[in-house]
């Protein structure tokens, strides 16, 4: 009975051991840590400036450390503003329309109507040689097809398809839509046709089996398991639409206004809070439109 009340009085003695800190919890953040940095830092502080900056005042000199609310005011309270965030918006909303139909029609025959992966290859390759060269030199490259005395007038000219060269080829809203989607449609071709390519080729077999006819499979089958990829490349394409100034520059000849050429020249001409203001309303109205996107369609399928 006396060992076996001891026992416990000698456990109860001993000191009780600490526990080294357990750092398990962190290991999964570690790998995401440089990827987080350089997120942080050339991402969202670079955005965070710029909110910052857009409540300063200014004025044609210099900038003045303050929290004012003007440039907003001004930005949403002009209406030539509203009309450019629209005519910005009209530009995204053709150039997506033409660049997706464009873009699944190609995706479509690389993923269906060529039978190897080696020609498969070589085809997306040939898509892919025009980002070997500048966006810009591609624009210029338009002026002499679409020119008052280029390729296409002069060719309609001499057929007698019209009598006079036509003026609204280049320097127009045509020549911003049609140089966008000459750049753009790649970044549409590429996720749908990835996308289309782990389709599971036995679906269609099934499809044919039960009586459907090829459009019935196109619209039943084959659009509903491409939403992914459209969803990703739709993204794309109306983020960098948004954005584009130099292409309304160009193509436009300065007839043509967009958001990102408004605010071009509000830092030409040192508003850089103006600017700044802008920037945001833009970069709101974009994530907007993405998670529209994204409630839509669902592209974690897709990653």
């Amino acid at each position: 009975m006396t060992i076996a009340l001891d026992q416990p009085a000698s456990a109860a003695a001993k000191p009780a051991r600490r526990r080294a800190p357990s750092f398990a919890g962190l290991a999964p953040y570690v790998p995401a840590t440089p990827l987080a940095l350089i997120l942080g830092g050339f991402l969202l502080l670079p955005i965070l400036m710029i909110a910052v900056v857009s409540f300063w005042d200014y004025d044609f000199a210099a900038m003045y450390p303050d929290f004012l609310l003007t440039n907003y005011t001004d930005t949403l309270g002009s209406w030539v503003t509203w009309k450019t965030y629209l005519n910005t918006l009209k530009f995204a909303a053709i150039v997506w329309a033409v660049t997706l139909f464009v873009g699944f029609w190609v995706a479509y025959f690389l993923a269906f109507h060529i039978r190897t992966a080696a020609m498969q290859m070589v085809l997306f390759l040939i898509c892919t040689v025009p980002f070997l060269t500048s966006n810009i030199i591609r624009m210029i490259s338009w002026i002499p097809v679409l020119g008052r005395n280029g390729l296409v007038n002069t060719t309609l000219v001499r057929l007698g398809i019209v009598p006079q060269p036509i003026e609204w080829l280049l320097y127009s809203e045509f020549a911003v839509v049609l140089a966008m989607v000459h750049l753009y449609t790649l970044f549409m071709v590429t996720p749908i046709f990835n996308t289309l390519m782990r389709i599971d080729r036995s679906l269609f077999e099934a499809a044919r089996d039960a009586g459907a006819t090829g459009w019935q499979i196109l619209w039943n089958v084959v659009i509903p398991l491409a939403k992914p990829g459209i969803a990703i490349g739709s993204i794309f394409v109306v983020t960098i639409v948004m954005g584009d100034f130099v292409t309304v520059r160009l193509m436009s000849g300065g007839q043509t206004a967009s958001v990102g050429l408004m605010m071009m020249n509000a830092m030409s001409l040192l508003q850089y809070p103006a600017a700044a203001a802008n920037a945001v309303v833009l970069l709101i109205l974009v994530l907007l439109t993405v998670a529209v996107m994204m409630r839509l369609v669902d592209i974690r399928k897709e990653l």
